[in-house]
Formats: structure tokens, sequence, C-alpha cells
């Protein structure tokens, strides 16, 4: 069955740009009879907690979203990852943090893309540079060896977008001797956890567009049918940036001090060229989205 989703990482409590994103995911979905599933992103082990994810779960609940079953995780699924990782073309990759950025300030480096340092190294040389992370107690990620240098995608607002590929990353560098499913990268987790559920609409904020050309390069890499991207635009501060935590009483839970659930449904149906509905049963009837506003959403509280 045609499936879109709503994957959130469990670190927090989810903040009204998170919430709209939910709802608007959900809509998609259930406006062209389309199953949708709840996934918790929680292969970041430093990052997330169950907790996080069972007050994430419960405020999408009070929002009224309704998600088909089971809700899955993706820390259960290491063997899955190893699977696919198994079919793909990979190399070790040795570079920190500061060598990628360092790399790609130099001339000529294409921002935001990994240089390719450690793609061609000889066995002497990676044989150098694992002793030397072993000495470290630490082990190098993996990459992909990508075979082409961009990828077209389908989005339903953007049309068909061409967007660079490079050799992403798979598999977490970590420590040697604590390896775990949370050193698998997202890039890999998200495009395997996808194709498994028979995803085929991805809704989220458009700042994830430049991510889309890579990520779909890989579902056709592991034979997984490419999704139909839908990038929305996301909630903004005042100032213009990204709304986060810190801009204030922004989660559902810090809202609902002041307002009640419906008036919360309200603002994100304001936002989503709703006025006036007060429900997401409401929305599931009136959302049109052709009227979905195409510039961020600024938040004013």
């Amino acid at each position: 069955m045609p499936a879109g989703r709503y994957a959130p990482s469990p670190s927090g409590d989810l903040h009204f740009g998170n919430l709209r994103t939910a709802v608007l995911a959900w809509l998609f979905a259930r406006q062209t009879d389309r199953a949708c599933y709840l996934r918790v992103e929680d292969i970041d082990s430093e990052r997330s907690s169950m907790e996080s994810a069972a007050r994430q779960i419960s405020d999408l609940e009070a929002l009224g979203l309704n998600f088909d079953p089971p809700v899955t995780y993706q820390s259960d699924n290491d063997e899955r990852y190893r699977a696919a990782l198994g079919k793909l073309d990979v190399y070790e990759c040795y570079c920190t943090r500061r060598d990628i950025r360092e790399a790609a300030s130099a001339p000529h480096a294409q921002p935001g893309m990994y240089p390719g340092t450690c793609r061609d190294l000889t066995e002497a040389q990676r044989k150098a540079k694992r002793a030397e992370l072993a000495e470290q107690g630490r082990m190098p990620a993996l990459r992909l060896r990508a075979g082409c240098a961009e990828w077209s995608v389908r989005d339903f607002y953007a049309g068909e977008v061409v967007g660079a590929v490079d050799d992403v990353i798979l598999r977490r560098g970590g420590n040697l001797n604590q390896a775990q499913a949370g050193d698998w990268a997202y890039n890999l987790a998200v495009v395997v956890d996808d194709g498994e559920q028979g995803i085929d609409q991805v809704v989220r904020g458009d700042d994830l567009m430049f991510s889309a050309p890579a990520q779909a390069y890989l579902a056709h890499l592991l034979g997984y049918a490419q999704p139909e991207y839908v990038h929305v635009p996301l909630v903004v501060n005042s100032e213009g940036r990204r709304l986060a935590k810190r801009d204030g009483a922004v989660t559902l839970r810090e809202m609902l001090r002041e307002k009640e659930i419906a008036e919360v449904v309200g603002q994100i149906a304001v936002s989503i060229g709703c006025p006036g509905v007060e429900s997401v049963d409401g929305l599931l009837t009136d959302f049109d989205p052709g009227a979905l506003p195409r510039e961020p959403w600024v938040w004013s509280g």
C-alpha cells in the first residue's frame, strides 16, 4: 500500500515547526489515500531517549493525528542496515570533521560536498591510517563510493530537481570496541527504512531538499522505488532563522499552558492556508496543497 510518514528524532519536545510538518505529512498522506506511519529516528544514541519519544508520540496524539500501526524505531533495525551496507560499494574514511572543513574551504572545493580525500588512497596508506585510528581506540567511517555526480528527483512543489551527489557517510566512525546501531548514518538509515516500509511520499522541511538527490540515488542502488518528495517551507523566528526551542514557548506543552489544543491547531491551520479550522479532521477536508504558502512562516507566538 502506498504510504507517507512522519519521522522525528527523539531529542526533545516537538516545537511548532515540527508539529506543523507532522500535520502536513499526515494531510498529504490521508488526502491521497495512503497509509501514514510514525517512525522514531533514534539511531543517534547520544541525543535520543525513549522518554523523549514517548512525549513526542503523546503530543502528536493530542493534536488528533492518527498513524497506522506499528510505531517503528530505527534502533531496532541494525541487521537491516548491515544487509543494505553489504550491497554497496564503500570505502573507509579517516577524516575528522576538521579535515573535512579545511578541505571544503580549499580553492575549487564544492560547498557542502565531501571532496573525496580518502576515496583513492592506496592500501598502504589505508593500513597506516587505520593503525593511527586504532591507537586512538577509533574505527573509520564508511562512505559510499558514488558512481555519479548528480541525480534527479521529483518534488511536489519544485518539480524536477537535479542535485549533486557525493560520497555520503553510511556508517559513522566511533569507538573501536563499542560499535552499535547508533553508529549508522542518517542517509543510510532513512533510505533503507523508507524502502522497507514502502514509503512513496516523503514530506519534510525544505531545508532538506539538498539531501534528496543523494538519498534517491542510494535508494536506486539498493533497488528501492524512488519516492516523490514534498518539501514544505519552514517556520522561522522574527530574525528569519529556523524556529528552535530557544525562541521561547514554542513546544506544544509550553503552548498549552495558555492555550487550548484547538487554538494550537488553529495556528497551524492559519500557517498552511486554512484560517478558521481548529481540528485536524477539519483540515483533512479544507486543506488545499496548492494554497500552502510557499514562503517560510514567521512565528509570532
